[in-house]
């Protein structure tokens, strides 16, 4: 042995090729501090031996390396510029002098080689991949980009154009995938990944592979002319720009960075992308994306820990067929929980069923499954006009119309069919699930689970907790949306839960701005450009549909009179008497047309600032800042609300659900991380300024005396 580390080892194999093994207690290996500095220990060790001829980097764990520690990210880049640069300086340092080894050195790569993970293996002369290997620079889906050496090594090694779009995509490559883009030399297969690792790496040694050429190519300049670097990065910023849109800033600054370093050597060219790396980590946009993905791992946690205390589901049943009930069966089969879909009426089965065969077809004609899984996904969903099968069910979702008279009838119905340790959950959007409860002999079986359309490309499920509801049921059915794929969220019970409990005071807000004069294609404008909603609220409330809307709104004022009750004629109140239903009619706020795709184009119809003219009490502009105002004060305050009464958990959980269930902007993190952004005392005076306008705009007590206090939602970042 000649380095022995916490998180690696090194040692000589044969005939002075040492091994570099990468093998972290648990279940992974990762860059984080501990274990860069154990690699830079090992490396110093190396260059003292005398009888090295050539080093192997190999994992003992079935990922290569997945990244670097990101719960480490936001004690980093709270540190000081300065200081944060010098780290990564550092950090170069040590792939630094991996790379610099006078002798040949390879990376036998199995599994994820990802972020630094990526970078550490660009820092070695041969890559050999197994055929499981999926290699990969995701930094900029966390707003940041490469700062270990990876805008440097990798357009130098495959180019700059292939290298831009890994990059800037943010996605990884499968490994015959990567043998293409030159990303590795080779793959073979996992049993002999490590002996043909070997064969090579002699080769190397024996002067048959020229390992110094290849070195040479990633320290010097990028190889191209200036007629070739113009048009590549310009169509690269240009691709870019549009793909990105302006609130993500990390994919164009990684292209500037290339192109800023193209004619540098190496060590010029990592000074450049340290850089920009640093002012990207600085940006509160990173801040908010390293906090989402550490909420989505903290939610994937707690469903983890569901799975090992629930029963699985090894059967499921889906009361009322129709779109909803069809996504619903397509997304449990497509997962492997065969289903039983029953309805009343076989033309709602027919419904379920072509729901869930076109969107096979869709996944047929990407080429994401062969004529097989297709098959055996349709197979697994057994439309039915009876109960017979039922009593083998585990856990029945009932998807039946949004009424609670017919919803109780249905739940008490199936009841008496299933066998009484058979879980039963309600997919509804608002009504109690206490209220729903009242209808069963076995009260702590049932719970809500709440699933947004579409299903099947909707994260977010989610699961209500009833008065009588026990963990048992609430942890298989956790289990449950997690086999499904689904991010489940665990909420108490109330008029909307959360999600929908904390999106109509954002659409009374988008009310009385209209009853106050304004358009309401600027509003749309302004919340979809500026603050980054994927839909303004207009929008919104088309593809939601303007008679759903209705009725939940009328549900959310009987449950919260006081602020979301209303006693004017509202333009959503319009919308309706006009039966402007939105997309499902053709016209709504907007009209309707199908494009060439088959998708729904919306445009401007001349009708309807007529029809709004009769709920506008003035005509009035408002500029962007007062827009945003008085559309987000009404949720940020319901969204606070909520966690003040435990209907939601933790911050984390709230700014996961309206991510993941609203498409709340993930540049901005999420309401609690946008308001820790913000800084609560200069919120509490926004908010206080629009006091006036009624109860939705009035602070909750809790919000005003963290404030008062000087908190934030989330704990400060330690500096690492």
């Amino acid at each position: 042995m000649i380095y022995q580390g916490e998180t690696l080892s090194v040692r000589y194999l044969e005939d002075g090729i040492a091994e570099l093994n990468l093998d972290a207690p648990g279940s992974i290996n990762k860059f984080d501090l501990k274990t860069l500095e154990s690699f830079n220990e090992a490396l110093n060790v190396l260059y003292h031996q005398t009888d090295l001829k050539g080093l192997l980097l190999t994992s003992n764990k079935d990922a290569f390396i997945v990244g670097a520690d990101i719960t480490e990210f936001l004690g980093l880049f709270a540190q000081p510029a300065e200081e944060l640069s010098q780290w990564v300086s550092h950090a170069n340092d040590i792939f630094n002098k991996l790379e610099d080894l006078p002798v040949p050195t390879l990376s036998a790569i199995n599994g994820h080689a990802l972020g630094g993970g990526c970078e550490c293996v660009l820092a070695t002369d041969f890559r050999l991949a197994d055929s499981t290997a999926r290699i990969g620079l995701p930094e900029t889906k966390l707003g940041i980009m490469p700062g270990f050496g990876g805008t440097v090594r990798l357009p130098r090694l495959i180019g700059a154009d292939s290298a831009m779009e890994i990059i800037t995509a943010g996605k990884d490559k499968k490994a015959n995938d990567a043998l293409k883009l030159g990303l590795v030399d080779a793959v073979v297969e996992p049993s002999i990944l490590k002996d043909a690792a070997i064969i090579m790496l002699k080769n190397a040694i024996a002067g048959k592979l020229d390992w110094q050429s290849r070195r040479a190519q990633k320290k010097a300049p990028l190889q191209l002319n200036r007629i070739e670097a113009t048009m590549s990065f310009n169509v690269a910023k240009g691709m870019v720009s549009q793909a990105a849109g302006p609130h993500y800033p990390a994919p164009i600054t990684a292209v500037k960075t290339i192109e800023e370093a193209a004619r540098c050597s190496r060590d010029e060219a990592l000074a450049i992308e340290n850089k920009y790396f640093v002012t990207l980590a600085k940006t509160e946009i990173a801040q908010a994306l390293v906090g989402i993905f550490l909420n989505d791992q903290y939610i994937k946690a707690k469903a983890k820990q569901a799975v090992k205390a629930g029963k699985p589901t090894q059967k499921g049943m889906v009361l009322g067929a129709g779109i909803m009930g069809g996504g619903i069966a397509y997304q449990s089969s497509l997962k492997g929980v065969p289903v039983l879909m029953k309805d009343i009426a076989d033309t709602s089965l027919d419904l379920g069923m072509n729901e869930a065969a076109k969107l096979l077809n869709k996944q047929l004609e990407r080429g994401r499954i062969d004529g097989l899984k297709m098959a055996k996904v349709l197979s697994g969903i057994t439309p039915s006009l009876h109960y017979s099968g039922a009593e083998g069910v585990d856990v029945v979702i009932e998807a039946v119309v949004e009424n609670p008279k017919i919803k109780a009838a249905v739940l008490s119905d199936v009841e008496q069919h299933v066998s009484d340790d058979t879980v039963i959950a309600s997919n509804t959007s608002t009504i109690p699930i206490n209220l729903l409860a009242a209808s069963l002999q076995r009260p702590e079986n049932f719970c809500g689970m709440h699933f947004f359309n579409p299903v099947h490309r909707m994260p977010l499920v989610e699961i209500i907790r009833g008065e009588k509801t026990s963990d048992e049921t609430i942890n298989r059915v956790v289990a449950y949306a997690a086999k499904m794929g689904k991010s489940p969220i665990v909420v108490n019970d109330c008029p909307g839960f959360f999600v929908n409990r904390v999106l109509f005071p954002y659409f009374a807000g988008f009310s009385m701005l209209l009853r106050d004069g304004a358009d309401f294609v600027k509003v749309d404008k302004v919340m979809e450009r500026q603050f980054g909603w994927p839909m303004g609220p207009a929008y919104l409330l088309d593809v939601v549909g303007i008679d759903t809307a209705h009725h939940a709104q009328a549900v959310m004022a009987e449950g919260f009179p006081e602020r979301m009750g209303k006693d004017y004629k509202d333009a959503v109140d319009v919308m309706f008497e006009t039966e402007r239903y939105g997309q499902k009619n053709g016209k709504g706020f907007f009209s309707y047309s199908i494009d060439r795709k088959g998708k729904p184009k919306k445009s401007i119809d001349p009708e309807v600032a007529g029809l709004l003219a009769q709920v506008a009490t003035a005509t009035q502009q408002y500029d962007d800042e007062a827009i945003i105002a008085r559309m987000m004060v009404p949720m940020i305050n319901e969204v606070a609300r909520c966690l003040e009464e435990n209907i939601i958990a933790s911050p984390a959980d709230a700014d996961m659900a309206l991510v993941y269930g609203l498409g709340f902007p993930p540049f901005r993190g999420g309401v609690f991380r946008y308001l820790d952004t913000l800084g609560l005392n200069n919120y509490v005076a926004l908010a206080d300024s629009l006091a006036h306008l009624g109860a939705i705009y009035q602070v909750p007590n809790g919000l005003r005396e963290k404030a008062e206090k000087g908190e934030t939602y989330y704990p400060a970042p330690n500096n690492a």
